[in-house]
């Protein structure tokens, strides 16, 4: 079984948590349009989302940590994020999980995922090597045809035992403690290092959202992409990643 661990920025460090939370509902469509039901979609947040949509593969789990202590707002975004990741990848352990993928909450990823893991489920993982980026409101998306696991935090699947958890798993620790959960691009070094390396994913697993107003940390040059990488937003993608306008 794959499970998906999405952590979801609280309201009150969200710009607008109606934005947020219509968001946070394409991307858990997304989640669970998968061709496959051997999965399970853990949801790690201050509050609750007020959206519409229900599936029986999703949990809520609901956390009361206090403020990051960090006095760089990034550090305190990521510090926030890597706790809800260490909760819900540790919650994990209840569905008895092959493997595991951290989802950022605004992210798109492909109904292929589940299927796939499902065939090759003794495998150490997988980094997202191709995947596009989208801006929000365009008629066009662009393929990223290599290192997207450095550019996306959407990006690696991983074995549930690789997932390196500390012993006893604290939640009131500053940002470097959760490093290996935040710092996506250097997780297939770190695992290649230690002879459990991952092998990238053979087809485009993710879709990354820029231009949404409530990035962490956005950098409108990354979609400085040539002509060649640009696709029209057809049905077939949009029905593969569960894309849709807002």
């Amino acid at each position: 079984m794959l499970v998906f661990v999405i952590p979801l920025k609280s309201p009150q460090v969200s710009k607008s948590w109606e934005r947020v939370s219509k968001l946070f509902e394409r991307c858990i469509k997304s989640v669970c349009n998968q061709t496959s039901t051997d999965f399970h979609a853990l949801v790690v947040c201050h509050e609750k989302p007020k959206i519409e949509f229900t599936h029986p593969h999703i949990t809520y789990i609901t956390v009361d940590f206090p403020a990051a202590k960090e006095t760089n707002p990034v550090a305190q975004g990521n510090t926030d994020k890597g706790r809800k990741l260490l909760k819900g990848l540790i919650y994990a352990q209840q569905f008895s999980p092959t493997h595991t993928m951290a989802v950022d909450a605004d992210d798109c990823v492909s109904k292929n995922l589940t299927e796939f893991i499902k065939q090759n489920p003794n495998s150490n993982g997988w980094f997202i090597n191709k995947g596009y980026k989208y801006q929000e409101g365009s008629q066009y998306i662009y393929l990223k045809r290599s290192d997207f696991n450095k550019m996306c935090g959407t990006c690696n699947i991983l074995r549930y035992d690789l997932n390196n958890f500390p012993q006893p798993a604290e939640y009131n620790r500053g940002y470097g403690y959760y490093k290996y959960y935040i710092d996506h691009a250097q997780v297939r070094d770190i695992l290649t290092q230690k002879a459990k390396a991952i092998k990238p994913l053979p087809f485009a697993g993710a879709v990354y959202i820029l231009g949404t107003g409530e990035h962490l940390f956005y950098d409108s040059t990354k979609l400085g992409f040539s002509i060649f990488n640009r696709r029209f937003l057809n049905p077939s993608i949009r029905d593969e990643f569960g894309l849709y306008n807002l």
